[in-house]
C-alpha cells in the first residue's frame, strides 16, 4: 500500500506523527506499507510558492491513498487568494475527483459527559454525514470580489450538475443500505434553484433503493434538529456548504471535534482521509492537541480504500480501549480523567494495539 502523507501546518505534524505510529505497528507485523511525504498547505507554500506544489500533486495521484493532516495559519491571511493555505486543500479534492466526504459522528459512552448537550440526548448518537465535496460555491464560477457602481462587491456562484448530485447520492443510499436504511437529504429547496434540483435528483435516485426510507429537511430545520433530537438521524446527504457547517456542529454533539475522522472518495474508493478540524496554530507545537481523529481517519482507509476490515476494527477497538481506561486530551477531559498529551495518546493507542 503505496500512502501519500502531507502532515500541513500547524498541530498537523503533531497528529499525523501519531497516525504513523499505527502504521509503524502494522509494517512491523509485516503489512507491506510504503509512505511517502509532501507539503500542502502553508507548508507548500513556504517550500515551493504554492499551497499545493506540483511534486505532492504527483505523490497524491502515485499513492493508493492519502494521510492529511490540517492546513492554514494566520500568517498566510495576507497572502493572495490563490496563494493561501486553504486553496491547495481544495485544488487536490478536484484534483483527485474526491467527490464523496464521509463525516461519521460518533459518541463514545464515555465522553457523554464532554458533549456540548445533555447525556441522555446524545447518548448513542452515530449519524454518518455524506457531504458534496467537489461542487457548490466551494468551486462554482463565476466568483470573485469586483468593484460596481463605486463600491466593492464578493460573488460566488452555488451550481450542481444533475450528474454530481446523483453519484454522491448513490454513495449516500449505499451507505444507508448498510447502516439503519434511514437517509435525510437536506438542502433549502424553498429559496434555491441549485437545490430544487438538489431534491429532484435524490427522489429519482430513491427509486433504486426502495428499502431505504428517505426524508428531506431545510438545512435551517437540519440544524436546529442536530440539537433539538440529534439520534432521528443515521445518515445525512447534503452538499458542499452545508455539509461543511452541519458536520461541524455535529463535532460537538460527539464531545469535540478532535474526535471526528472522515474520508475523501472518488468513484473508484481511492481517498484521502483526514481528521475534520483545523490546523489549530494556536496550540501547535504545545503536545496538546487531539489525535484520535486521524488515528480513527486511519481505521476509515483501510475500511473504504483497502477493504481491510479487520484491521479497521482494531484500529477502533484501539481507540475505544484508550477512551475507556481514561485517556484524555485536553479537549475531552472532565474531572477524573487521565489527562495525556497528543504523543502520550498515541501510544496509548499503539499499546492498545
Amino acid at each position: 500500500m503505496k500512502l501519500a502523507v502531507l502532515p500541513g501546518d500547524g498541530i498537523g505534524k503533531e497528529i499525523v506523527a501519531q497516525a504513523v505510529k499505527v502504521l509503524d505497528v502494522l509494517k512491523g507485523e509485516g503489512a507491506g506499507i510504503e509512505m511517502e511525504y509532501g507539503n500542502i498547505g502553508g507548508a507548500g507554500f513556504d517550500a515551493e510558492g504554492d499551497p499545493l506544489p506540483e511534486s505532492s500533486l504527483k505523490l497524491a495521484r502515485a499513492a493508493d491513498a492519502v494521510l492529511l493532516g490540517a492546513v492554514g495559519g494566520p500568517q498566510y491571511d495576507q497572502l493572495d487568494r490563490p496563494l493561501r493555505p486553504e486553496r491547495g486543500l481544495l485544488r487536490i479534492r478536484k484534483e483527485l475527483n474526491l467527490f464523496a466526504n464521509l463525516r461519521p459522528a460518533l459518541l463514545y459512552p464515555e465522553l457523554a459527559g464532554a458533549s456540548s448537550l445533555k447525556p441522555e440526548i446524545v447518548s448513542g448518537l452515530d449519524i454518518m454525514i455524506v457531504r458534496e465535496l467537489t461542487g457548490d460555491v466551494y468551486f462554482g464560477q463565476p466568483r470573485g470580489v469586483e468593484v460596481r457602481n463605486g463600491e466593492r462587491v464578493g460573488f460566488n456562484t452555488m451550481i450542481y450538475s444533475e450528474s454530481e448530485v446523483r453519484r454522491v447520492a448513490h454513495v449516500a443510499f449505499a451507505i444507508a443500505m448498510k447502516r439503519g436504511k434511514k437517509l435525510c437529504s437536506v438542502e433549502k429547496a424553498n429559496v434555491l434553484e441549485c437545490s430544487e434540483l438538489w431534491r429532484d435528483v435524490v427522489a429519482e435516485v430513491a427509486k433504486d433503493y426502495p428499502e431505504v426510507e428517505l426524508s428531506t429537511l431545510y438545512v435551517d430545520n437540519a440544524a436546529m434538529q442536530l440539537v433539538r433530537n440529534p439520534k432521528q438521524f443515521d445518515v445525512i446527504v447534503t452538499g458542499n456548504l452545508f455539509g461543511d457547517i452541519l458536520s461541524d456542529q455535529a463535532s460537538m454533539l460527539s464531545g469535540s471535534i478532535g474526535m471526528l475522522p472522515s474520508a475523501s472518495l472518488d468513484e473508484n474508493n481511492k481517498g484521502m482521509y483526514e481528521p475534520i478540524h483545523g490546523s489549530a496554530p494556536d496550540i501547535a507545537g504545545r503536545d496538546i492537541a487531539n489525535p484520535l481523529a486521524t488515528i480513527l481517519s486511519l481505521a476509515m482507509m483501510y475500511r473504504y480504500t483497502f477493504a481491510d476490515m479487520a484491521t479497521a476494527d482494531r484500529i477502533e477497538a484501539a481507540v475505544k480501549k484508550v477512551i475507556a481506561q481514561g485517556y484524555r486530551t485536553g479537549d475531552i477531559w472532565t474531572e477524573g480523567g487521565n489527562k495525556v498529551s497528543c504523543s502520550a495518546m498515541g501510544d496509548a493507542v499503539v499499546a492498545a494495539m
